[in-house]
Parts: structure tokens; sequence; C-alpha cells
């Protein structure tokens, strides 16, 4: 059973959003304006109003504090040393406290602002952290998943960097055996993220996170190497930002996302440092990236910056990027699943229960005292049974009869497809684990701009405290496929027996909110929507209704029951389709007939497209290959996989990344 993923900690309650700007109430009763555009500031002036928005928020942790320093103004230490209980209890998420205050201490720990009492209490708590599992001591944190394994090897380098002869009191070895021991661990991370991505890709949640650590690492890290490498794959991060998104709104198919992130553009922890680094979205103040950012050294390479804004002018853009890579081929990549240092690696994929994976991972819950982790409560219950079949050698013969249901959390490789006009957006992770179970990955979205948006789900239950949920993930993953602005995905609810999230819903469902869009309309089991020069089309094969009963979900949920179902999604524009009319008439006029789960559809932009639960993708009758080879595949760039260049062009503006001889060089920053 893969481990429990809370949503709690990350889901906030629904924004209300506005038209053209979105006026939120940050907690210092300050207003940010939503931006559909770049705001034409000069990014200098962007970093100061976002520092001085940091600081009046008055943030109790050492974001806050090392804000408030940066303005010369007065900090309350005792709310701040409130913030390290969390650390100092190895609360979840403590690493995020953790990396405000090596910020903090790197900045100001010599400053006669801060008292020396405050200063030795943040030293105990940093010194006295548990920075990875094999440490001394039992607790519930999460240190496994992308992120949080690279906020916790940085963390532990850095703090080591800060107190190079000090004696870390819980892991019993001086700062200066600290960073020999994470360093390998960070180039690793590194490594693998430029050359093969992120298996949490596009996360509009999780970038904020992994952000969180390299930018301290590209501005505080002693290591000339760790700080360039660092810095080069925050390149790749913000432009994965650049090129998904619309309208600024990062709208794109997520490796992990949430309900709130996905239905309302406001929610989006990457959301700040967006703006803070192309113009678009929100300055609101309280994330924990953004205040990095406007406190560091990074700067973002101009033609980043320029492909940022070339959204609104470019007629069409289509990226294809290829990230991650399947388990099966981890010996390839250097990762032995019988050696206890790749464990954690693998688990950056959540590969828990993974048939080659699964034997070192009860190795790993037996020498972590995982089995005391509240993540891995639904593994407490069965750990005799576990150790029995391990003995016995059938554990991984058990994990592939229950592969669907075990592996729902698994992200290996990823074909991802964009395509953007100036009125939308349709992203797509294409034929991404059929049938299998999902847990966070959201895997296409039509976006038009901030809540005008549209995708599908097969529901996991409501009652669930963890995802998926209802929203959130699936219960079954759809096939899913896409050419330029058509989308097709096909849903196929496993019934088979569960031991991990039984499929109790036998029903698919697309999230469509009336209230964002200018017209709804519908016809026979097309709906039809615009909004500003933006159209869309949704069909099912299933007949659906409305969400009618009283709630978030009212006017806003299309549900059509049954167990199989075909979902056909089909973009377009004013400036191509003519008139709403023109468009409405011509996707109901255009020959569409399914066979179970097989549908011939000719999409009046397409052409004749075929696609099943089996087989290719046809076009017009020829194959349409659903595998991306590249990186990146853009107007902008063409980057083998893995990446070992990556060279960007635009407007005259240019950024190579070479990382063999780990040089980024640039022909300007923004």
């Amino acid at each position: 059973m893969p481990p429990n993923n809370p949503t709690s900690t990350t889901r906030r309650p629904p924004a209300r959003i506005g038209m053209l700007c979105l006026l939120l109430c940050g907690a210092a009763g300050a207003q940010a304006v939503f931006y559909e555009f770049p705001d034409g500031r000069a990014p200098e002036e962007r970093r100061a109003e976002y520092l001085r928005r940091a600081a009046e928020e008055n943030r109790a942790d050492g974001y806050g504090a090392a804000a408030r320093l940066a303005l010369g103004m007065p900090v309350d230490e005792a709310a701040v040393l409130g913030a390290l209980r969390r650390v100092d209890r190895r609360r979840d998420c403590a690493d995020f406290s953790v990396h405000g205050f090596i910020r903090l201490m790197a900045a100001f720990g010599e400053s006669p602002a801060l008292s020396g009492e405050f200063k030795e209490r943040v030293r105990r708590s940093l010194t006295g952290f548990k920075y990875w599992p094999d440490e001394p001591g039992r607790d519930s944190m999460c240190y496994w998943s992308e992120n949080h394994f690279i906020l916790f090897a940085s963390a532990g380098y850095l703090t080591g960097q800060l107190w190079p002869d000090e004696v870390f009191t819980n892991s019993g070895r001086t700062g200066r055996e600290q960073m020999e021991r994470f360093r390998p661990r960070i180039l690793r991370w590194l490594d693998l993220r430029f050359r093969s991505g992120f298996s949490e890709w596009n996360s509009n949640v999780y970038y904020d996170e992994d952000l969180t650590a390299l930018l301290n690492l590209a501005d505080l890290c002693g290591d000339p190497e760790i700080a360039r490498r660092a810095a080069m794959v925050t390149d790749l991060l913000l432009l994965d930002i650049a090129l998904n998104s619309h309208r600024g709104v990062f709208g794109a198919t997520h490796g992990r996302t949430y309900e709130n992130e996905k239905k309302h553009a406001a929610a989006e922890n990457t959301g700040a440092t967006a703006w803070l680094m192309f113009g678009f979205h929100s300055p609101e103040a309280g994330h924990m990236s953004a205040t990095l950012a406007a406190l560091g050294n990074y700067r973002l390479p101009r033609v980043i910056a320029e492909i940022a804004a070339d959204a609104g002018r470019r007629e069409e853009m289509e990226n294809r990027q290829r990230t991650g890579f399947p388990v099966e081929e981890a010996a390839q990549w250097g990762l032995d699943p019988s050696r206890m240092e790749d464990g954690m690696t693998f688990l950056t994929q959540e590969a828990y229960t993974h048939p080659a994976v699964i034997n070192l991972f009860t190795r790993m819950m037996d020498k972590y005292h995982w089995w005391d982790n509240n993540f891995f409560t639904p593994f407490r219950g069965h750990r005799m049974l576990i150790h029995t079949a391990r003995k016995a050698g059938i554990l991984p013969a058990v994990a592939w009869c229950f592969r669907h249901d075990l592996q729902r959390n698994l992200r290996g490789r990823a074909n991802l497809l964009t395509f953007r006009t100036p009125d939308y957006m349709l992203s797509t992770a294409q034929d991404y684990r059929r049938g299998f179970g999902g847990d966070q990955q959201h895997i296409w979205q039509a976006t038009l701009a901030p809540d005008a948006v549209c995708f599908t789900t097969h529901p996991a239950g409501r009652e669930r405290e963890e995802s998926p949920d209802y929203w959130t993930g699936s219960g079954s993953l759809p096939r899913s496929a896409q050419v330029k602005n058509v989308a097709i995905s096909l849903y196929h609810i496993s019934t088979l027996p569960a031991l991990y999230v039984p499929n109790t819903n036998r029903f698919t469902h697309a999230w469509l909110p009336k209230d964002r869009f200018d017209e709804v309309a519908e016809r026979g089991r097309w709906i039809f929507a615009r909004k500003d020069r933006g159209y869309l089309a949704l069909w099912s094969r299933e007949a659906w209704h409305w969400q009618a009963e009283e709630g978030p979900d009212k006017d806003r949920e299309i549900i059509a029951p049954g167990t199989q179902n075909i979902w056909i999604c089909e973009l377009g524009r004013e400036a191509a389709d003519g008139s709403f009319g023109e468009f409405m008439g011509r996707i109901l006029a255009a020959p569409l007939e399914t066979r179970g789960l097989s549908v011939r559809y000719q999409s009046p932009s397409q052409g004749l497209l075929e696609f099943g639960w089996h087989g290719p993708l046809r076009q017009n009758g020829a194959p349409v290959d659903l595998e991306v080879q590249g990186r990146y595949e853009n107007p902008y760039t063409r980057a083998e996989f893995p990446a070992e260049t990556v060279l960007l062009e635009l407007n005259g503006h240019s950024l190579l990344l070479d990382w063999k001889s780990g040089t980024r060089g640039t022909d300007g920053v923004s």
C-alpha cells in the first residue's frame, strides 16, 4: 500500500476570483492584484515591492524575519522563535521552516539587529535537527518525495556550512562532515532534474518547495559547482512555468497538485514567484521561494523572460517535454534497487511498491523505523505479513498482482504536450499509466483564463482525508492523447479488488464552472463555453448532468455515470474559427462515432482522429507518436533526452546550459 498523502497541509479554501484582476486579501491586509499578462515593470521594481509586502506581512518565521531585517525593520524575536517549535518537535514540513532560518542566519547571523540569545536558540535547534532518515530519532516527517529530498539534503549541507566546526548533537557529526555527507546527494538530485526533468512535473504546488532549496543553494552554497548547477536547474524549472502558463495561470498537466490549485489560479503556490520573474500572476505575500527570490542574488536569464512574454504574441506554440524515466531503466541512471543509499532516490519517484523496489523499501522501513511514521500507516497493520512475504521471496510478485492499485503514487516517464494560442491553452500527459490508480497526478486541462478551466477525472471517494479524493488525483487514470487543440480521454474504471483505494465511484466527472465563462450552451452530449475570444467544446459519450446540490460544485461539476466513458475536448478561437455560433455549428456537424472504448471523431480543425484503449492515436489515418523523444521540443529549443545541453534562443537573446562542463552562459538577465 502506498503511503498516506494528506492534503490538509497544502489545500486551501477556494478563492473567489474576479475577471481581469483578482483582488486577494493578504495576512497583512494588503491587496494583491492578479496580472494575466506581464505587468511591464522592471524585475528589480517587482523584487522591491515583494520584499516590502513580505516584510509588512510580518510572518513569524525565518522568511519574514529576513525580509524585515533586509529593510531595516525590527523583528519580534519571541514570535519568530515560535516557528522553531515545529523544527524541535520534528513535525512534518519542518524542513520548510529550516530553510527560512538558514537564510536568516546566513544573511544576518552577524547582525547586531538580532540578539545573542536569539542566535544561540536558532543554532541549538538547527544543529540538533534530524536531516536524514538514517540519523537518530523517530518521527513522522516526510523525507523522500522529490521536493523533500532536496529540502533536507540542502538544509543538511547549508547548516553544516554555517557551523562547520560544531558537533551536530543529533547526528554526532561536525558541520564539515555533514557537508561531505550531503554533497553527493545534492549533486545526484540536481543531475537527475537537469537531465531527466521533474517527476513532480509542472507542479503548481511543489515547484515552490523545489525553488526554496534551489535558491538557497544558488545564493548561499560556498561550493561553486553546487551553486552553479542549482542555478541551472532553477533556470529549467522557471522555463517549465514560462512554457506552460496562460494568462497568468500555470494551467498545465501536473505531476502533483491538489483540488484548489487546479480549480483556482489564486491558490497556486508558484504564483508569487511567477510574478517576480515574469510579471504575471500575483504578488501575494507569504510564499517561501518568492521571499528568497526577492532577498537573493539569482537573476532570471533574459531569454526565459522573453519566452514567458511570447505567450501573448505567438499565434500558436506547441511544447513537447519528456520527463522522468521508468524504474526498469534505473541502471542506466546509476541506480541499484539493492543499494540502501539509492532507496531515497527511488522514493523521489514514489516507487515504494514497484516490484523491483519493494524489498529495498521494506528494508528502509526497518532501518529507519518508518513503521512508526504516520505516512506509512497503511503498512503498519500488515508488518508481519510483509516480512513473511519478503523472507519467502514472493513480495515482488504480490506487488505486481496489485500493481494497478499499489503503484498509484509512482511517477516514472511522462510525455507532456502543451498547445497554446493567445486565447487558450491545452495540456496533456499522453498515454500516462492508463488504468492504474492515480494519486495527485493531473492528466489534462484546458485553460482559457483564470478559473475558466476544464478537466475530467475519475473521482475517488469524498470521504477520504488523503489523496486521492473527489477532485485531487484519480481513482483510475484515463488513457489520454492530444493533437494540438483537441484532447481525447478514455476511462475504464477498474473494479478489481484493491488493498489501498477501492474504486467506489462508478462515474467520471468534469470541472467546468459556468460562472467563470461568459457563455455556456448545451447541445445534446456537447457542452460549449466561451471566455472572451476563446471557445471550448466538451463531449461525453455517456449521458451527463450538472451537479445540482447546493455547494461549491453546483453548476460547476458535470457527472457522467458509467464505468467506461470517452471525453473529447476541442478548443477554438475567434481569430481562427469565427464567431462562437460558427464554432459550435462546425463541432455539431462533425461526424463522431464510438465502439466500446474506441472513437472516430472528424475534428473540424484536426481532421479524422481515431483513438482507443489499445493501439495508436491516428490522425487522418497516420499514427501519431505519443512518446516525446526530447527533453524539450518547442520553438525556443530542441534538447535531447537525457539532456546534456539546453540552448534557448528568442528575440536575439540566448542561454546555453552545458551540464557536462557545468557552465551557464547567458547574454543578459532579467
